[in-house]
């Protein structure tokens, strides 16, 4: 009809092979070799090229010759069909124009059974042409039915009859009479609202959507019957031709693009997405829809039409752009991915920039435009759902369980991926951990991420890199704190998870700065968003944890093995205890495992390593020391000053006491096996703390060797030189304590009873120094034989200076049971060399020099015993009298205050000699002067 209408002239029908050989002798050339066309390039469409192998085309192609004939072959009409109907349209075209004519009625009107191979062919004919004027007058007529007229009951009756029973079509048949009366008075109903439309025309196909869906069926003759992604090269004259039926079906240019825009990505969509141009077509018409959709927001059933066609344009764009990871890469993201975008961004727009037009996705108060808005989204939710694609690889491989959901891919789809990808990958090897592969994983994603989708996405969204990877980095970090909330200790896949993370946060905060060079606030925006890892602090806890762990296990350990050690020298030929190798082996145990550690903080770390060993060493230094007692522990209390009684000058109470045997006295020497503080367990204990502080030193320098080696910093090394220094220390002053205890042990407590409780009690001929020498001395070999070399002669000087601290406390602070004469003075003297030689031992014991700077105190107090009283008295007096300038000479002396300070000058001193001196004289002096009694 459309045909028949474009000329001037009424057709004269000639067969098909006349036709064919007139074209084929008028027209060497076929409209294939035409000039490009112009809607073509217009819409982006390339050309096709022919191939060789596309003979029987050819063949086809010299037949047609006209666009008529084309657009029979396009829309696949026969041509014994094709000649009925031109036979019945020129019979008919001759007395009416085709605006005015009502197709199907004139079809029926004209084409006989006998046009027809046979009766059945011809019954299907009349239905479909029945069931045309049906769809084009009753129900969708583009004038509204009135209820009140008749013809519309009359139409449906006389339909449904004739597809019962055939209709008989002839002029004079009374049906067909009344069948054309009544669609003659549907089709030529007027309404005031049917626009650029004449009254004059007939309504049969200008209904929607009736007329669009006749009007898409033509425009489907776009497409190459042969290749149906492929649009003919004749399209120009097509669309030419097909515009002629627009009066007929109420088109006009704005349906017309949009109409055509859905034939265009229909056919990509459908086709397997295999034709890219057909995608950008659909893009540049949809551009041209958008200026159309601004002038035509007042036609309702435009509105309509725009709002489904663009709609399911969104839906089908965005379940592609929300995971565009999955179905789009390298090789297509550049031609088709920035079209499906655009498709996708412009039907938004279109949409809500329209009036009456459904947009349940709108946004109101956004400041982004609504193209950045969409990216924005799609970003965020492809990324979402490749990073869970990715995660979920390790479902099978770690039985892990990622914290992100994502509701656009089914369990079960992603289930299968990943068993296929574990199937593809047996046998390979998987050295890291699953988090840490994940961040290389993740890594990998961005930066394919910034190089393939980033730059087509920026066209729409200015931080569309920053948007990737600030998803990414939250992703990642939900992920990552799951996994750092259920670590229970530190192990060297979780420092390689940290050091991954640490890797990927710098990947991505350096691809964010760089794509938001160009940006307002260079990216701040985005940074902020990205909340740390804190990979270096949680690392740095977790370091610190592992330090408090291991510290903590060996404080347990040294205080359950120190209640069961018994200090036997006899353990080892070293003669320490053996827990305190083992200490030392598990300290060095913990350096080696935390410089091990695939870390870059030991420098900072260290210190707290060496706080928490110090403290378990000082720990165990403390207990070893813990019991041993102190000088005050073992040195008597001074008894009160008292006056010397020459009648009672020895009580009965302090008669000389029976000698101890000698051999059941030493026998307590070695102590008892079940007493861990005997003389040998004591120099056990010193032994142990000397092995500690020995072993420390060569630690400290077997781990800055191995550090300098390692090319570790100078700085770590350098601290380790005094990470030991605390412990170091404390072993110097338990040594000492322990050297104290013990001396003050031996002479105070084993050897009390020959030297404190028997020294110079009554007669000082009789109770002479012998005794406590010859015992001491078998303590002194004990000690020379248990106690180790380098701390042997600080043992035994301990015990030199006790005994001689305690020689002069016996002559000074003896209590009533002792009293000296001037006689005496001799054998004290002489006494007192006896214990310097025995020091000396003849040049084997202590250094001379040492000996006598010990003894110096004693040798200057020692004349004093040997002055008379009264010149002692005198002595007294110009102390006391010196030491207190402020008191006047006629005042009372007042008592000096015991200071155990002992010297020749100090009054306290000096008041002890006299105190006890036995002599009236002095016995007078005291009474009188601070009334001092003669007994406790």
């Amino acid at each position: 009809g459309a045909r028949l209408s474009s000329g001037g002239k009424s057709s004269t029908y000639a067969s098909d092979s006349e036709k064919n050989s007139e074209r084929a002798a008028a027209t060497p050339q076929t409209l294939t070799s035409r000039a490009a066309s112009k809607v073509k390039k217009a819409l982006g469409l390339r050309s096709r090229r022919k191939k060789a192998s596309e003979k029987a085309e050819s063949e086809r192609v010299k037949k047609v010759s006209t666009i008529g004939e084309t657009m029979r072959v396009q829309m696949r009409v026969s041509e014994q069909m094709d000649s009925r109907v031109r036979k019945a349209l020129s019979k008919v075209a001759a007395d009416q124009k085709i605006e005015s004519m009502v197709l199907p009625l004139e079809m029926l009107q004209q084409l006989k059974p006998s046009d027809f191979p046979n009766q059945e062919e011809y019954e299907a004919w009349q239905r479909r042409n029945l069931k045309l004027l049906e769809a084009g007058l009753l129900l969708h007529p583009l004038v509204p039915l009135d209820d009140e007229n008749t013809a519309p009951q009359q139409l449906r009756e006389i339909i449904d009859g004739a597809l019962e029973k055939p209709l008989e079509t002839s002029k004079n048949n009374e049906t067909m009479q009344a069948l054309r009366t009544v669609v003659l008075s549907l089709a030529c109903r007027t309404s005031n609202n049917i626009g650029s439309v004449s009254e004059t025309s007939t309504h049969w196909a200008d209904g929607f959507p009736m007329n669009l869906k006749i009007y898409q069926m033509l425009l489907e003759a776009c497409f190459d019957v042969n290749d149906e992604t492929s649009v003919i090269e004749e399209l120009d004259e097509v669309l030419e031709l097909i515009k002629k039926t627009w009066l007929v079906l109420g088109m006009n240019q704005m349906l017309h693009n949009l109409c055509f825009l859905w034939i265009l990505f229909n056919r990509y969509a459908t086709m397997d997405q295999a034709e890219g141009d057909l995608l950008s077509a659909g893009n540049n018409l949809l551009i041209k829809v958008e200026n159309d959709a601004k002038a035509m927001k007042g036609d309702e059933n435009y509105c309509r039409m725009l709002s489904s066609t663009l709609g399911a344009i969104l839906s089908w764009a965005e379940k592609r752009l929300l995971g565009y990871h999955r179905y789009f890469r390298s090789d297509n993201a550049e031609s088709t991915m920035g079209c499906v975008v655009s498709m996708a961004v412009l039907s938004v727009k279109i949409m809500e920039g329209g009036e009456g037009i459904s947009n349940e996705d709108h946004i109101e108060g956004n400041e982004m435009d609504v193209g950045q808005e969409k990216v924005d989204a799609y970003i965020k939710s492809s990324l979402r759902a490749a990073f869970v694609q990715a995660s979920f690889q390790y479902l099978f491989h770690y039985n892990y369980v990622p914290a992100t959901q994502c509701a656009k891919y089914k369990m079960r789809k992603i289930m299968e991926t990943v068993k296929s990808s574990k199937s593809s990958s047996t046998g390979q090897q998987n050295d890291l951990p699953f988090m840490a592969k994940l961040a290389e994983d993740v890594s990998t994603l961005a930066f394919t991420e910034k190089e393939t989708f980033s730059p087509i996405l920026k066209r729409w969204h200015p931080l569309a890199a920053g948007v990737a990877v600030a998803t990414l980095h939250s992703c990642y970090g939900n992920e990552l704190k799951q996994y750092v909330s259920s670590i229970d200790e530190l192990t060297p896949d979780i420092l390689e998870v940290m050091k991954g993370a640490d890797k990927l946060e710098k990947d991505l905060v350096q691809i964010a700065v760089e794509n938001s060079e160009d940006s307002e606030d260079g990216g701040k925006s985005i940074i902020r968003e990205m909340l740390p890892y804190e990979a270096d602090s949680i690392t740095s806890n977790l370091v610190k944890s592992w330090i408090k762990t291991r510290t903590d296990r060996l404080k347990e350990w040294v205080d359950r093995n120190l209640q069961q050690e018994v200090w036997d020298p006899r353990a080892n030929r070293e003669r320490f205890a053996l827990s305190a190798v083992e200490v030392l082996r598990i300290v060095d145990e913990a350096f080696e495992a935390f410089f091990l550690l695939p870390i870059t903080t030991h420098s900072a770390l260290l210190p707290d390593l060496a706080t928490g060993i110090n403290s378990c060493l000082q720990h165990y230094i403390s207990m070893a020391k813990f019991g041993c007692g102190t000088q005050s522990t073992y040195v008597p209390t001074m008894p009160p000053l008292t006056r010397c009684s020459r009648r009672s000058k020895l009580p009965s109470v302090f008669k000389k006491k029976e000698k101890v045997p000698k051999k059941s006295q030493a026998g307590t020497v070695n102590g008892n096996e079940n007493d861990s503080f005997g003389t040998p367990q004591m120099c056990c204990r010193i032994n142990t703390l000397n092995y500690i502080q020995n072993e420390l030193n060569v630690l400290a320098k077997r781990d800055i060797t191995h550090l300098s080696s390692s090319g570790t910093n100078q700085d770590i090394a350098d601290r380790m030189e005094k990470v030991f220094e605390f412990s170091a220390a404390a072993c110097v002053e338990g040594i000492q304590q322990l050297c104290e205890a013990t001396a003050n042990k031996v002479i105070f407590q084993d050897l009390s009873h020959f030297f404190w409780d028997g020294l110079y009690i009554g007669e000082v001929s009789s109770t002479r120094i012998d005794p406590f020498l010859q015992e001491l001395d078998h303590y002194l070999e004990v000690i020379s034989i248990t106690v180790h070399d380098k701390v042997r002669t600080q043992v035994i000087t301990e015990v030199m200076k006790v005994s001689f601290d305690g020689f002069l406390m016996v002559l000074l602070a003896g209590g009533p049971p002792r009293a000296f004469t001037l006689q005496d003075y001799e054998i004290i003297d002489e006494d007192f060399n006896f214990l310097t030689d025995l020091f000396w031992s003849n040049g084997d014991g202590l250094p001379a020099e040492l000996i006598e700077q010990f003894s110096t105190k004693v040798k200057d107090i020692l004349p004093l015993f040997n002055t008379d009283t009264d010149s002692l008295i005198e002595k007294f007096k110009q102390v006391t009298l010196e030491s207190c300038a402020s008191s006047s000479a006629k005042s009372k002396l007042p008592l000096p205050p015991t200071t155990g300070q002992w010297s020749p000058t100090e009054p306290n001193t000096v008041l002890r000699v006299l105190c006890y001196r036995n002599d009236e004289t002095a016995a007078k002096f005291l009474k009188k002067t601070y009334h001092l009694p003669k007994r406790l």
